[in-house]
């Protein structure tokens, strides 16, 4: 097998990519496929970091959050992501890897509060380490969160892991069904054309730091193994002239 190109990256998961083929709620057998798939990178040596989502359990709240004030609403999507963390801890562990989840709200109980050295520290002791309840605060989303956390810990990559697509399009595929897959584009280009990759604020965020995301679809077991070996998978979202560590694997080959 090829040699990782990276040491330490940021898987960011959606909650919707744990529901497999229900409308909403979690799929024990795509969290056992996902944890399977995280293991089998960190046993490789890569240090590995999620940010999981909570769109699978939000649906279902959807209703009970009609009317109700942002902020309290957004606190209500921050423990649905501890309850996601949870799972995929669970899971992860069945595996025999090595895990701690660190929440951004205290739940002492089930989860440590997160502290940035103590996080990076995890991850140098080969622990998969999964940030729970976004950035803390309502009005960020957890692509955001993802960011942020990537930027603290000195991911190399983010992983933004999509339910049902490939990667970036020009337009929705779900509504524009002749949709343009696009497989590299600048962050400038993602915020400026409005394209579905990550929300604004953090595409803004891994645009300044010079941050790469690698937009890919969950749904094929081989993708982060490929992505993390050097592979060109899904799309690219790059700075401008920054080289990709696709680019400097074929250099040193």
């Amino acid at each position: 097998m090829a040699e990782p190109s990276f040491k330490r990256i940021l898987l960011k998961l959606s909650g919707e990519a744990l529901m497999g083929s229900l409308e909403y709620g979690t799929d024990p057998a795509r969290v056992e496929r996902i944890a399977a798939q995280i293991h089998e990178v960190s046993q490789r040596g890569v240090e590995v970091a999620v940010v999981v989502g909570a769109g699978n359990i939000a649906r279902g709240l959807d209703a009970a959050a009609q009317g109700m004030d942002r902020a309290t609403a957004d606190y209500m999507g921050m423990l649905a992501t501890v309850l996601n963390a949870l799972t995929l801890q669970d899971a992860l562990e069945k595996r025999g890897a090595h895990t701690r989840v660190l929440s951004a709200i205290q739940v002492t109980e089930v989860a440590e509060p997160y502290i940035r050295r103590r996080a990076i520290r995890h991850l140098e002791k080969e622990r998969v380490v999964i940030f729970a309840a976004g950035t803390g605060n309502p009005f960020f989303t957890t692509d955001t969160a993802a960011a942020l956390r990537a930027l603290e810990i000195r991911a190399e990559a983010i992983l933004m892991a999509k339910h049902g697509v490939e990667g970036v399009y020009d337009a929705d595929p779900s509504e524009v069904p002749d949709a343009t897959f696009l497989p590299e584009i600048t962050h400038r280009q993602a915020i400026e054309r409005g394209l579905r990759v990550m929300d604004s604020t953090a595409l803004s965020l891994c645009m300044d730091n010079e941050l790469p995301i690698y937009v890919f679809n969950m749904a094929d077991e081989r993708n982060i193994d490929r992505i993390v070996c050097g592979e060109r998978v899904g799309t690219l979202v790059s700075s401008d002239g920054a080289p990709t560590r696709v680019e400097e694997a074929a250099g040193r080959r």
